[in-house]
């Protein structure tokens, strides 16, 4: 799932592999930008702010994508095969010695590098990023104190990069039910600083790792193991729904560790 640290250590990749190169071709495969060519112009930098990538060029553009819930870039040889299916693909970008294919990126665009703070100005301080505030973040959490903490987890003009991994995650380490208003919750800033520090855990990419236990099925505490037994107190792990219709996500939490808020409504699965 394509969190703040996944796009994070994509950027990374991609700035190694790309920046200093000159573009020798460009794919957008969208329809606004379907004739855009920005060949010849040299990658400056690729950088990421939360959930945001920007591919940024010495002719004062950027490619702009947004990756979703499953949306990737990868990076390949000249003349190695692509993986994937061929209709997934909406951005490929070729230096003579590498090609970065973006698949499945739910938001691709150019835009002006300049027009970047005004895309970005309804974020909150990015969690892996040079101006981190724990103070603001704990700020922007605590505004709406009936909300529900989970939900603020995830709104990204609270934090920039959480998602729903890191809400099950930290509520569950938190000692908190993620349906709990915010204006209930003792250590607020304590929540935000220990996003911060899983999220920086996990910068570099490779497989997310929440329990210091990196063996695959043993990395995380909560998420995606409903019906299976707490690593710490050994009851089934609960799972429901959260966030509006048809973008619901499914939410994992334990009743003993995290004291629920109304366990009637929890999935048994």
């Amino acid at each position: 799932m394509a969190e703040g640290d996944t796009v994070f250590a994509t950027a990374a990749r991609m700035h190694h592999a790309l920046a200093g190169h000159v573009l020798t071709a460009t794919d957008l495969r969208v329809p606004r930008y379907a004739t855009a060519d920005l060949s010849g112009q040299t990658v400056r930098e690729v950088g990421a702010r939360g959930k945001h990538l920007f591919v940024r060029t010495d002719g004062g553009v950027s490619v702009h994508s947004h990756l979703g819930m499953d949306g990737s870039w990868r990076l390949y040889e000249p003349g190695e095969r692509w993986r994937g299916r061929a209709f997934e693909v909406r951005a490929v970008l070729t230096t003579e010695e590498r090609i970065a294919v973006g698949r499945r990126l739910r938001r691709v665009e150019v835009i002006r590098t300049r027009a970047e703070p005004e895309l970005l100005a309804h974020l909150g301080p990015d969690v892996l990023g040079p101006g981190w505030d724990a103070a603001e973040a704990t700020r922007r959490l605590v505004a709406s104190p009936d909300r529900e903490v989970g939900d603020a987890l995830v709104d990204q003009s609270v934090m920039a990069g959480p998602g729903n991994v890191y809400r099950s995650e930290v509520c569950f380490l938190a000692g908190v039910d993620p349906r709990t208003a915010v204006g209930s919750i003792s250590d607020p800033s304590g929540i935000v600083e220990m996003m911060r520090s899983l999220m920086h855990r996990n910068r570099v990419g490779g497989r997310r790792v929440t329990t210091d236990d990196p063996r695959p099925g043993h990395d995380l505490w909560v998420y995606g193991r409903g019906g299976r037994p707490c690593r710490r107190c050994g009851t089934p792990i609960r799972s429901f729904a959260r966030g509006p219709r048809s973008r619901e996500r499914i939410t994992f939490a334990c009743p003993r560790c995290q004291p629920l808020v109304d366990p009637s409504v929890l999935d048994e699965s």
